[in-house]
């Protein structure tokens, strides 16, 4: 981290000045920034200034959230500023639990409770003087709050406990100074006391929710090794440019997406894709910035500047989804609003009704003070905002780019899920599934030897295939010579001074060569070895079905969402994969252009529709689709027309996304309704409907209701698993 010569507040991250303090909005001792992450907080902050959370607490977590940036500096500092939040009302706390003792042991209500008798000449001002330290020192956060928020006329937490302090506050001083009736001034301690131990445990909390995000920007180392000709030098890793040369050793993590120049070594990337295995990688290989290496060294040639890396992209797009608002959200938003209303009309109700009914000042304005501390909108402003965070980012970890978090909270509303095949369902490469020898002079691994000898100086898929089977049976291919091609029907060669060829059905039936072997499945491609003239045997190929498409599937009826297949491949094929795999059904023979179309079709029946393809061609559908879901983009997660990316080709990802979206709306809907569900009791036994019952809210044992209210729902987003 560059020297600090600006600081903010932890609290009001828009305040930046040039030399240190406090701020002027909270009074908070104001924290060091380097002169970037001040420019690119403040620029941050700015764009995102519409989206503040209606209660301060909600605000805090959500400023607290957007501290982190793409580097690591910036991580941690958006990590410091919230430990000083910690700190700040930790202090506080301490600070009022002792002044608390000796205000409860001088309070004329604990000594009549109690049948003592503590009072000496000038207590009540040495009671006073306690009571003032209390309420300005540790009061303080929720008086800057409540100017805050009636300034900017966003009412919220802030002001109902500012204003409830100041009524037991002002109440109480004027007893001191004649006023007839007993003081608040325990009442007054005891529910500060509450309120920031309840401030305290809540933001450990939000700082475990904003945990996730800051691993992943750990994940950029903060230097790199750059070799500069014969010398290799450390430099920042943000100094690395394109056609950079970079040194990776055994055990580092990579500094930057490139392509491996020289070494070979296992990479774990389980933190950026959720792959746990680890990768083989060797010359020629892509690497991401952030994954692990293993016991090898590698030299990277830098593919881009580290802001445009795919780690970077990815901490991107998880501060977008964090800061952006749901349906879901704008509703909490709103009822955390009214909630403040309700809260402020209720306790004046109270006041008056109690008055008109007999009963004195201090016994109204206590429960006045009581209804407006309870109906403090404290977990319904955190409700959301936390599993928002939590989900987000254990999701990024797992693979999961939410880039549209409404899209990511319908998902709950799917009915039909479309799948592209190639390399969603499917491998999207040819692979060999069977080849076996036709003529007794061979064996079955000779056909798939002359084969191989043959394809590989082909770059044709089905080459490829060929070889790539033949290097896993590590198999030795024997030398050939006269290598020529035969447009359209295969390949030909010489080995051991015989005549061999690689041809394709369509050869056979032109040379009336006849064979017994079929397709077995109608989706394969069948080559033919024939040697001096005579089919000597055959290898058979096919794009392979994934092994995870079947449970994913399976997964997903279990949901009750259909799924269909959606291929420009031919109808064999796709009805082949289709059976296999139980689908729904399939579409076949459609280009790019038409799946929109088909998409309209699902739609215009009452399907609500999720598409899943590469964001390339499949983007129009993308697009129309209600949720968009681009698969296998990799390091390119730029598919703009889709709401969610999936790193991994997995079509397991696609069946844990949908699972993992209900599982997160079902979370914000539990949080709601306990953020909600709570005043609809606290609220009337705090106004005194049951007093005649003997059953009454203290202000204390009101903050104690709302600050478990609030921790119960930071523990309950916490437990949202993947």
């Amino acid at each position: 981290m560059t020297e600090a010569s600006t600081y903010t507040c932890p609290m009001h991250p828009e305040v930046i000045k040039n030399t240190p303090g406090k701020c002027p909005k909270c009074g908070m001792d104001l924290v060091p920034v380097s002169n970037h992450d001040a420019g690119a907080h403040h620029h941050h902050r700015q764009e995102h200034q519409h989206e503040r959370q209606p209660s301060m607490q909600g605000h805090a977590a959500h400023e607290g959230m957007k501290e982190h940036g793409p580097h690591g500096d910036h991580g941690q500092g958006g990590h410091a500023h919230h430990a000083g939040m910690i700190d700040e009302f930790k202090r506080r706390f301490y600070v009022v639990l002792v002044l608390t003792v000796p205000i409860m042991a001088l309070s004329p209500m604990i000594q009549h409770w109690l049948n003592v008798d503590w009072a000496f000449a000038g207590s009540g001002y040495v009671l006073l003087i306690l009571s003032s330290i209390v309420y300005f020192y540790g009061g303080s956060p929720f008086l800057k709050g409540l100017m805050s928020e009636v300034k900017s006329r966003s009412l919220g937490m802030m002001t109902l406990v500012g204003v409830a302090i100041t009524v037991a506050y002002v109440y109480s001083v004027a007893i001191v100074f004649g006023l007839e009736g007993m003081d608040f001034f325990w009442e007054l301690a005891t529910l500060i006391l509450i309120m920031l131990l309840g401030h305290w445990i809540e933001m450990q909390s939000i700082m475990g929710a904003s945990k996730e995000l800051e691993l992943l920007v750990q994940l950029m180392p903060s230097e790199a090794h750059l070799i500069d000709g014969a010398q290799t030098r450390d430099v920042k890793t943000d100094s690395l440019k394109k056609d950079d040369l970079i040194l990776i050793k055994p055990g580092e993590k990579i500094a930057a997406d490139g392509v491996i120049v020289n070494g070979k070594s296992y990479l774990n990337e389980s933190m950026l894709t959720g792959e746990s295995k680890p990768v083989e990688k060797e010359k020629g290989d892509q690497v991401i910035a952030g994954s692990i290496n293993g016991e090898g060294s590698l030299e990277v040639q830098v593919s881009h500047s580290t802001k445009d890396s795919y780690l970077s992209q990815v901490i991107q797009l998880v501060q977008d989804a964090q800061n952006s608002k749901s349906k879901t959200q704008l509703l909490a938003d709103e009822a955390a609003k009214w909630l403040t209303i309700i809260a402020l009309v209720a306790g004046t109700a109270t006041f008056i009704v109690w008055l008109a009914l007999g009963k004195d000042l201090a016994f109204a304005m206590e429960r006045m003070v009581t209804v407006i501390v309870i109906c403090c909108p404290h977990a319904l402003g955190l409700a959301v905002p936390l599993v928002v965070a939590h989900s987000t980012a254990i999701s990024a970890k797992s693979g999961l780019l939410i880039k549209n978090r409404t899209a990511f909270e319908n998902s709950r509303k799917i009915t039909t899920l479309v799948f592209d095949k190639t390399g969603t369902l499917t491998r999207g490469e040819f692979n060999v599934v069977r080849y076996d020898s036709l003529d007794t002079k061979y064996q079955k691994e000779d056909i798939l030897k002359l084969a191989g000898a043959l394809e590989q100086n082909s770059e044709h898929p089905i080459a490829t295939g060929i070889t790539r089977k033949a290097k896993e049976l590590n198999m030795s291919l024997p030398p050939m010579k006269d290598f020529k091609s035969i447009t359209g029907k295969g390949i030909k060669a010489i080995i051991d001074n015989q005549p061999v060829m690689v041809v394709s059905p369509g050869y056979l039936k032109e040379n009336n060569l006849q064979t017994t072997v079929e397709d077995s499945s109608k989706a394969e491609t069948i080559v033919y070895v024939i040697v001096n003239n005579k089919i000597a045997g055959y290898v058979a190929l096919a794009d392979e079905i994934r092994p995870e498409s079947a449970n994913a599937i399976e997964t997903l009826h279990r949901q009750n969402i259909k799924t269909l297949l959606l291929t420009g491949d031919n109808k064999e094929v796709a009805k082949s994969v289709s059976n296999s795999l139980k689908m729904d059904g399939f579409i076949a023979e459609v280009l790019p252009h038409q799946k929109l179309e088909k998409i309209k079709e699902l739609q215009g029946k009452g399907e609500f529709v999720a598409m899943t393809g590469d964001g390339v061609n499949d983007a129009p559908a993308l697009a129309q689709a209600n949720i968009g879901i681009a698969v296998g983009s990799g390091s390119d997660i730029a598919a703009e027309t889709a709401g969610i990316v999936l790193v991994n080709s997995n079509p397991r990802d696609v069946a844990n996304l949908i699972v993992f979206g209900k599982a997160t709306y079902r979370k914000m809907i539990q949080n709601l309704i306990w953020a909600t569900g709570y005043n609809v009791v606290a609220l009337p036994l705090a106004a005194g409907v049951l007093y005649q019952a003997g059953i009454m809210l203290s202000p204390a044992m009101g903050a104690v209701l709302m600050s478990v209210s609030t921790v119960v729902v930071a523990i309950n987003a916490r437990l949202l698993k993947v």
